[in-house]
C-alpha cells in the first residue's frame, strides 16, 4: 500500500505516526495554486463566490511532478492533471513494497481500478496556449487516470476509473476483488485520489451550509458541525491470497469481503439513508462468511455532520450490535485529515491495516463528547475517544464509505496470516544493497534515506534489507554497497550520498580469461568456503584434473605455486569456477575470449569442450611446457606490434599483441637481457613475465608431436556460447578445437588485442576478466569498460561483490538476489524510490493586454524551450505558477 494524505503524509508509517500523535492535519488554504485566497473567505453563507471557512486538509506542493521519471515532456506533464501524477508515483512505490520490479510488470494481467471525482485542473486555464494543445484532452479527463498507469507500466488488465463520488475508492476496492475473484488480473492496483484545483467545492458547499467553519471533521462528535474537505490519495495493490502466499507477497491484510448497493429511492439525492447502509454491511458480512461478532472495528465514513453520523452510526448498531458479548470500537480517519473524498475509503482500509500490524486501535479527534444524537446506550459500539489495544485473537475490521451518489461501500478486513519462519540472520555475511535511479540527486537522496532507515531503533535486519533492495528496478544511475555490518553499511550509504555518478546504458557481457600471471598462492581457498557454487565447480574440476595430475586441487592451491604444471591445471580450476559464479548471478556472456592457456577455460565455458576434455588439455598442455622450462622466457613491452617488430623482430617472436600498445616477446634469455636494457636506455616501459619458457615462439615445435598424440581424441562439441579465438582473431568453429588447435594454441601470436577491440566496436561491451588478479584490464582498449573477479590477497565475498557491483554499474543485468547465502530473507519496509519533482501548475490569471497565457516552469534540464509566462514587451516576466 502507499499514500499521500495531509500533513506531509507520502508514506503509510507516515500516516500511522500522524493516528499515533493524534495530530490534525488540517491547514489554511494553500498559497501556492493561483487562489485569490484573501477574497475567497467570507463568514456569510450566503455570500455568493466565497467560502466561510478558510481550512482543509491539503497534499503538500501538489504541483510538484518527476516526469523525466515516466518519460513525459514537461508541455505534457504541465496539461496532466496532477491526479494523474500523483497515482503515477504511488503505483511505482506499491509494487516496490511488494518486491516487484516496476519495469517488469509490462504485459502482465494487471488490473488498475482508480476512484476520482475532480477533473477540474484544465479549466484553470481560460485561454489554451499552442503549447498545450493536443494534451488537455487526455491530461484532464477522468477516464485517463487510470488508463495513463495502465499505459505507463504496460498493464494488461482491466482499466477503469469510477467516480460513485464519496465512495469511489472503496468501490474500486470492491471491483478489483470481484475481478481478482473472476479471473480477469492475476494482480490489482486500486485506490483513489483527489486533488482541488480550484476552489469550488469550497464555494459550492458553503451554498448547503455543509461546510464546518473551521474545516475540521469532528466524527460523531457532539459539537459536529459540518464536513471539513480534504485532498489524498491511496493505492492498494490486491492480489489472490494463495497467489501472494506463493509468491511471496508480504500481505498487509486480507479483504475477507465487500459490498456495494444504493440508496435508491431515499429521503433525498443527496441524504444518507440508514437502511441502505445496513444492507451493504450485512452484504459484505455474509460475502466474507462472518457473523457481526466476528469483526473487532469499523472504520467509519465519518464526515461529521449532524444528519449523517447519526444515521450511519445508527446502521452500525443496527447491523453489527445484535448479540455482541464485546464492543465493537468506532472511529473516523477523517477526524485527523478532513473528508479525502474519493481517496477516503482507502485510506481507511490502509489506516485498518496499520493497526492491525501495532494491535492499537487510534483515537478519533474532535470526539471528547459523543454525539447526543446516537443512543449509545442502545447497543455494545463504542466511540474511539482514546486509544484502544487490540489483543483479540484474529482481529478484523470493517470499512465503510458512502457516496452523495447514492452509492454505498462496506469492506471487512483480517489481520494476515504468519508468514513463514526464516532463521534468524547469522550476522556477518556480506551482503550487497543495491540502488539505482534516474538521475544522479535521485541516487544519492535514495542513500540518504536508506541509511537514515537502516539506523533506525527499528530498523530491519540486514539480509531483510538486502534482500528487498535486490528486487527492486535497474534504473541507469547504478551503485551497490557492499557491507557485511549496520556500521559499515551506513558509512558506505554515506560516501554513495556525494560520490559522483553516471548513467549506465544495457550492455553485453564478454568473459575473457586470462594465462598464466594471475595466479597467486591461496587463490580461490576463501571463495571455496564462501560460495557453495564455486566449490562445487571446483570440486568437478579436481575429478576432472586429478587422473592427469596426480595432486590434490585443494592442496595445490595453499602453495606454493612454482611448476607450470601445477600452475595451469590449478588457475584453469579456478577460471572456470569463478565463471560459475558469474553465471549464478545471472551474468551470462554474450561472448568468451581466451588469453593463451586461458583459452582452454573459454573453450569449456563456451560449451565448446566438456569438463574432461578440458581437463586433459590443460594438464597436458602444461605437461609439455614443463619439459621445456629454463630454454627462454617473456618480456612485455609498452610499444605498438609493428615498432617493437621493427626494433627487435629479428631477435625475439611476437609471442602477443594485446593492444595498441602492448605487445609480449618470446626468446632466450640473453636476448630478452638485451631488450629490457634497451628499453631502460630509451624509456620505454618493458617487463619481465614470470616465466621461464618462450611460449608462442619457435621453442614450441619441441612439444608438437607429443601434444598431438596426447590429444589426438578430443572431441569438441557444439557450444552454447561463441568463442572468439585469440589464435585466428575471430569466432571459430567449435569442431576445429582438434588436437591441432591446441597446439597453435601453445605456438601461434595470441591476437588479444584485435579481437577484443573487434568485440568492443560491434556493440557496448562491458569486459569481465575472469581471474584470481586482473592482467588483461589494464590492456583493454581505452574507451572500453572492463571489471574484474578478485584481486591478490583479496579473494573473498566481498571483492566479487565489489566487482559485481561494478559491472553492474556499467551496464550488465545481475540478479542480486541470488548473492544471499541461504534463506533470502523478508521484505523489508524500506523508502521507495525518491521523486526529484519540478513544479507544473496551470495559472489561470492573464495580465491586462497580454497574449494568450503561456505557463512557465523551471527546467533548465530539458532540451524543450522553456514554457514563459511573459506579457509582451517584457520578456522574462512569470506570473503565476
Amino acid at each position: 500500500m502507499g499514500c499521500r494524505y495531509p500533513g506531509g503524509v507520502t508514506t503509510p508509517d507516515d500516516l500511522w505516526r500522524l493516528l499515533a500523535d493524534g495530530v490534525d492535519a488540517t491547514t489554511d488554504f494553500p498559497e501556492d495554486r493561483g487562489w485569490d485566497v484573501t477574497s475567497l473567505y467570507h463568514p456569510d453563507p450566503e455570500h455568493p463566490g466565497t467560502s466561510y471557512t478558510r481550512r482543509g486538509g491539503f497534499l503538500d506542493d501538489v504541483g510538484r511532478f518527476d516526469a523525466g521519471f515516466f518519460g513525459i515532456s514537461p508541455r505534457e506533464a504541465l496539461a496532466m492533471d496532477p491526479q494523474q501524477r500523483i497515482l503515477l508515483e504511488l503505483c511505482w512505490e506499491v509494487f516496490e513494497r511488494a518486491g516487484i520490479d516496476p519495469t517488469g510488470v509490462r504485459g502482465s494481467r494487471t488490473g488498475v481500478f482508480a476512484g476520482v471525482m475532480y477533473h477540474d485542473y484544465a479549466s484553470r486555464l481560460p485561454h489554451v496556449s499552442p503549447e498545450l494543445e493536443g494534451f488537455l484532452g487526455t491530461g484532464g479527463s477522468s477516464s485517463v487516470v487510470s488508463g495513463r498507469v495502465a499505459y505507463t507500466f504496460g498493464l494488461e488488465g482491466p482499466a477503469v476509473t469510477i467516480d460513485t463520488a464519496c465512495s469511489s475508492s472503496l468501490v474500486a476496492v470492491h471491483l478489483a476483488a470481484q475481478a481478482l475473484r473472476r479471473g480477469e488480473c492475476d494482480t490489482a492496483l486500486a485506490g483513489g485520489v483527489t486533488v482541488l484545483a480550484t476552489p469550488r467545492l469550497f464555494t459550492e458547499f458553503s451554498r448547503q451550509r455543509g461546510l464546518s467553519p473551521d474545516g475540521r471533521c469532528r466524527s460523531f462528535s457532539a459539537d459536529a458541525d459540518g464536513a471539513g474537505f480534504a485532498e489524498g490519495a491511496g493505492v492498494l495493490l490486491l492480489a489472490r491470497l494463495s497467489d501472494a502466499r506463493r509468491l511471496g507477497y508480504p500481505v498487509v491484510a486480507v479483504l475477507r469481503g465487500s459490498a456495494v448497493n444504493s440508496d435508491g429511492a431515499s429521503n433525498g439525492l443527496t441524504a444518507p439513508s440508514g437502511p441502505a447502509q445496513e444492507r451493504v454491511i450485512r452484504a459484505a458480512l455474509a460475502d466474507a462468511r462472518l457473523e457481526p461478532d466476528d469483526v473487532d472495528a469499523v472504520e467509519a465514513h465519518g464526515t461529521g455532520t449532524t444528519l449523517g453520523d447519526p444515521i450511519e452510526a445508527q446502521a452500525v448498531l443496527a447491523a453489527y450490535g445484535a448479540g455482541r458479548n464485546r464492543p465493537l470500537w468506532l472511529g473516523s480517519l477523517k477526524s485527523n485529515l478532513g473528508h479525502t473524498q474519493a481517496a477516503a475509503g482507502v485510506g481507511g482500509i490502509i489506516k485498518m491495516a496499520l493497526a492491525m500490524r501495532h494491535a492499537t486501535l487510534p483515537r478519533t479527534l474532535h470526539a471528547t463528547e459523543p454525539s447526543p444524537h446516537v443512543d449509545w446506550s442502545a447497543g455494545p459500539v463504542r466511540l474511539l475517544t482514546e486509544p484502544v489495544e487490540w489483543r483479540t485473537g484474529t482481529r478484523r475490521a470493517g470499512v465503510s464509505s458512502f457516496g452523495v451518489s447514492g452509492t454505498n461501500a462496506h469492506v471487512i478486513l483480517e489481520q494476515p496470516p504468519e508468514p513463514a519462519a526464516i532463521p534468524d540472520e547469522p550476522g556477518g555475511e556480506v551482503l550487497p544493497f543495491v540502488l539505482s535511479a534516474r538521475g544522479e540527486a535521485a541516487l544519492h537522496a535514495q542513500a540518504e534515506r536508506l541509511a537514515s532507515a537502516v539506523s533506525a531503533p527499528d530498523a530491519p535486519p540486514l539480509r531483510d534489507v538486502a534482500h528487498t533492495l535486490a528486487g527492486r528496478a535497474a534504473l541507469p544511475y547504478r551503485t551497490v554497497a557492499v557491507a557485511a555490518d549496520r556500521d559499515s553499511l551506513v558509512r558506505r550509504l554515506g560516501e554513495l550520498a556525494t560520490a559522483p555518478a553516471t548513467a549506465a546504458t544495457t550492455r553485453r557481457a564478454v568473459f575473457v580469461f586470462p594465462g598464466q600471471g594471475s595466479q597467486w598462492t591461496g587463490m580461490g581457498l576463501e571463495l571455496w568456503d564462501a560460495s557453495p557454487v564455486f566449490a562445487e565447480q571446483m570440486r568437478a574440476c579436481d575429478d576432472a584434473l586429478r587422473p592427469h595430475t596426480g595432486w590434490p586441487l585443494r592442496e595445490a592451491l595453499a602453495g606454493p605455486l612454482d611448476r607450470v604444471d601445477v600452475v595451469q591445471p590449478a588457475l584453469f580450476a579456478v577460471l572456470v569456477s569463478l565463471a560459475a559464479v558469474w553465471r549464478s548471478y545471472g551474468v551470462r556472456p554474450s561472448a568468451v575470449v581466451g588469453h593463451s592457456q586461458g583459452e582452454i577455460a573459454a573453450a569449456y565455458v563456451a560449451g565448446a569442450l566438456s569438463l574432461p576434455d578440458a581437463a586433459r588439455v590443460v594438464a597436458l598442455r602444461s605437461r609439455c611446457l614443463a619439459g621445456l622450462t629454463g630454454r627462454g622466457g617473456m618480456v612485455s613491452v609498452s610499444l605498438p606490434v609493428a615498432e617493437v617488430t621493427a626494433r627487435f623482430g629479428g631477435e625475439v617472436s611476437i609471442a602477443a599483441v594485446n593492444g595498441p600498445r602492448s605487445t609480449v616477446v618470446s626468446g632466450a634469455v640473453d636476448v630478452l637481457d638485451r631488450l629490457l636494457a634497451a628499453c631502460a636506455a630509451d624509456e620505454i616501459h618493458a617487463r619481465r613475465i614470470p616465466v621461464d619458457y618462450a611460449s608462442h615462439s619457435p621453442e614450441m615445435a619441441a612439444v608438437r608431436d607429443e601434444l598431438l598424440a596426447a590429444l589426438a581424441d578430443l572431441t569438441p562439441q557444439a557450444g552454447a556460447v561463441p568463442l572468439h579465438s585469440t589464435v585466428t582473431g575471430g569466432p571459430v568453429d567449435p569442431a576445429g578445437l582438434d588436437a591441432g588447435y591446441w597446439y597453435r594454441n601453445l605456438r601461434e601470436t595470441v591476437l588479444f588485442g584485435p579481437v577484443v577491440q573487434d568485440l568492443a566496436d560491434a556493440e557496448p561491451t562491458v569486459f569481465v576478466e575472469i581471474s584470481p588478479h586482473p592482467v588483461l584490464l589494464p590492456v583493454l582498449p581505452d574507451d572500453a569498460l572492463g571489471t574484474g573477479s578478485l584481486r591478490r590477497d583479496d579473494g573473498g565475498p566481498q571483492r566479487l561483490l565489489d566487482s559485481l557491483a561494478t559491472a553492474y554499474a556499467h551496464g550488465l543485468t545481475v540478479d542480486w538476489r541470488s548473492a544471499h547465502p541461504g534463506p533470502a530473507g523478508r521484505l523489508a519496509d524500506l523508502p521507495t524510490y525518491p521523486f526529484q519533482g519540478e513544479r507544473y501548475w496551470l495559472t489561470g490569471a492573464r495580465p491586462p493586454g497580454a497574449p494568450a497565457i503561456r505557463c512557465w516552469r523551471p527546467a533548465p534540464r530539458w532540451p524543450a524551450p522553456v514554457l514563459t509566462c511573459s506579457p509582451a514587451g517584457s520578456p522574462g516576466t512569470t506570473t503565476g505558477g
